[in-house]
């Protein structure tokens, strides 16, 4: 796993700052991506410049530095990623080149570098199975090219500052530019409000943006001097995969046995590495699959991680111990307390460069650094609720909407009014009495938090909006915003149509494009990379993604619980009794740590100095809800939180804001 970064001068002059020097502060940046080594590479002519800094995971000799150099000259190439598949597609490489192929080593970025050489650019990406952010330059076209993997599991931003062209896997590496003033983006911050974190192309800064998933940006000299902004083009369409493999009456469909055959294929290509390997491990469906997968291709135990917490509410350790120790893994238990969680807070608008609100980065991060001490290396579940049906809304969402939308809107909105009626804390003291005799799988923590959101729902008038709410962190955004910059981010329609899709399905497919792109793999890119730790996702495998869609709906979600064929895959491996309990999540305490440890923290954050300095914030309705928190009137914790992550971002960077 690596960091790259590059700069282009729209009309280069002898005697102006080194191209090289600006990209060697901009790669600087991003160390922790690459702390084994760096590298600048210059085209003097052009006022081109690559930037490169390097994990060493394949080919850790110097066979495998960037920026890298075709043997014929015409191409340099930096590569943040890995390439599953490449072995395979050296061979695609010989077959075609023509003549023998003299290869230097055997690090995959060798492997794309000759195969865009030989197949072109488009063929490669189509043929490469991996994560990847990457930039090519063509000396002989002048064409620089930048692509993406296709789910977007490696980060790649880019943007015109000042005229010049300016890309870098983190938005930290951008500030290194001569001139360039950065700008708050006033239009996402609705969205970032509703969902906590700031999705689709658009960044937080004006005219910087994200390369999408599966998408190539392809910028010609001519066109950098002409003041042309091409715009990227997908090579690959997670909707459009999806719906060519969508399972149909009368297909045949994968048995269990065949998706065991297809996850061990994708689990095994990504236990290749020159460096030490493990696994994270909760101890929930997905992590537990994945370590028992890569357990039976093995002769040794395969190392496995989890992080242990001193509130036993939020605590999986033991869980996680159990499955490993049926498996056999070598298996560390990181012991972390509430106080290490607190002391990361300060850091996050560091790491992640953008207002970022899930609060489970406090754990991801934890694990992360913690694991990094023993391996360089780690597999992971995530994905798998996203191609599996593994969230709430999977199972329970289409039966929910069914209900709600045969009710006229005078009958919502009493029965809204009702369960509005009594506390939140009310109906959490409800279910704590009758948890005492409730089975384990009906348990719900936040209970009152999830009716009142049920509340919400009755306000929906299309499944597109009955999806936006159940997937937001904050349903009104526009609360705590005045009323001039409110309602440019329409909910519903940020949605594709469902075509064909059950409704299930098309949740499970917006999951994918939507929240595993935005929050999800985000979470765990800057998470890992801080700690300059590799992470794999095997459910992230295009052959693993074709798969899950080919199966019938009754083999994801079924019988009121989702992941139907991983729990029949996963209790060949591990007893049923080791995995069937409430799902947990990657939680932490919020509410209780913003009144008590936290609560300076966020007084600072909302006093009335530094409101003031984001004007489109309604300052009286957060200051209302902070109250009401602190009081203990409802669960306000994640709202609070995506407005403190927002404030604590400004007041770090410290963007220009200027009225829209």
């Amino acid at each position: 796993m690596c960091g790259v970064a590059g700069y282009f001068y729209s009309d280069y002059q002898s005697g102006q700052k080194s191209v090289s020097e600006i990209v060697h502060v901009m790669s600087d940046m991003i160390a922790s991506r690459g702390p084994d080594s760096r590298g600048v590479w210059q085209d003097c002519r052009v006022g081109l410049s690559l930037g490169h800094r390097r994990l060493s995971i394949l080919d850790i000799s110097e066979a495998g530095h960037q920026p890298m150099i075709s043997p014929c000259g015409r191409y340099a190439l930096v590569f943040n990623g890995e390439i599953y598949n490449h072995r395979q597609l050296r061979a695609q490489v010989e077959g075609r080149a023509g003549a023998p192929v003299y290869w230097r080593g055997h690090s995959d970025t060798e492997t794309l570098l000759l195969s865009f050489a030989v197949q072109g650019i488009e063929a490669t990406l189509q043929a490469a199975s991996g994560m990847f952010a990457l930039a090519l330059w063509d000396r002989q076209q002048q064409s620089l090219a930048l692509a993406r993997d296709r789910f977007g599991e490696k980060p790649l931003y880019y943007g015109w500052l000042n005229g010049n062209f300016a890309f870098a896997s983190e938005l930290k590496a951008l500030r290194a530019v001569p001139g360039w003033e950065p700008v708050l983006d006033e239009s996402v911050v609705e969205r970032y409000l509703r969902y906590g974190c700031v999705g689709g192309r658009n960044s937080i800064y004006r005219d910087v943006f994200k390369l999408p998933p599966g998408s190539l940006l392809t910028l010609s000299r001519s066109q950098l001097a002409s003041g042309i902004r091409p715009f990227p083009v997908q090579w690959w369409s997670t909707k459009k995969e999806a719906a060519d493999n969508l399972s149909h009456e009368g297909r045949r469909s994968l048995s269990s046995h065949d998706m065991e055959m297809v996850l061990q294929g994708a689990v095994g290509r990504m236990m290749e590495a020159d460096v030490p390997l493990g696994a994270f491990l909760s101890g929930g469906i997905d992590s537990s699959l994945i370590v028992a997968l890569m357990q039976a291709q093995v002769s040794r135990p395969v190392r496995t991680f989890t992080v242990g917490f001193d509130d036993p509410r939020y605590d999986e350790s033991e869980h996680a111990a159990a499955v490993a120790a049926h498996l056999g893994t070598e298996h560390t238990t990181l012991r972390a307390t509430a106080q290490m969680a607190l002391d990361i807070v300060p850091s996050l608008p560091q790491l992640y460069d953008e207002p970022f609100a899930d609060s489970s980065q406090l754990p991801t991060c934890l694990v992360a650094s913690l694991t990094r001490e023993y391996v360089t290396v780690v597999l992971s579940g995530d994905g798998g609720d996203e191609l599996f049906g593994g969230y709430n809304r999977h199972v329970w969402g289409p039966r929910v909407w069914a209900r709600i939308s045969r009710l006229p809107h005078p009958v919502r909105a009493v029965l809204a009014a009702l369960l509005r009626a009594v506390p939140s804390a009310g109906y959490d003291g409800v279910m704590g009495l009758v948890s005492q005799v409730l089975p384990s799988r009906f348990q719900v923590r936040t209970f009152g938090e999830k009716l009142y959101k049920l509340a919400e729902l009755f306000g929906c008038d299309s499944p597109e909006a009955f999806y936006a709410d159940l997937s937001s962190m904050n349903c009104n955004p526009g609360l705590f915003l005045d009323k001039d910059s409110t309602g440019k981010v329409p909910s519903a329609t940020a949605f594709s149509a469902m075509e064909g899709f059950s409704q299930a399905e098309w949740m499970m497919l917006m999951d994918t494009l939507t929240y595993m792109v935005d929050d999800v793999l985000v979470k765990v890119d800057r998470a890992s990379m801080a700690s300059s730790l590799e992470v794999r996702a095997p459910f992230l495998d295009p052959i693993v993604f074709r798969a899950a869609w080919s199966l019938p709906l009754s083999q994801r979600v079924d019988q009121g619980q989702g992941k139907r064929v991983l729990r029949d895959i996963l209790y060949r491996h591990v007893p049923r009794g080791l995995i069937e309990r409430p799902k947990m999540g990657f939680a932490v305490p919020l509410d209780v740590w913003l009144r008590g440890p936290l609560r300076d923290w966020a007084e600072s954050l909302l006093s009335p100095a530094s409101l003031s300095s984001l004007p489109m914030l309604n300052a009286r309705a957060i200051r209302h809800c902070w109250q009401q928190h602190l009081k203990g009137k409802g669960h306000y914790a994640q709202q609070l939180w995506v407005v403190l992550q927002l404030l604590a971002w400004q007041q770090y960077w410290k963007p220009e804001v200027r009225s829209c």
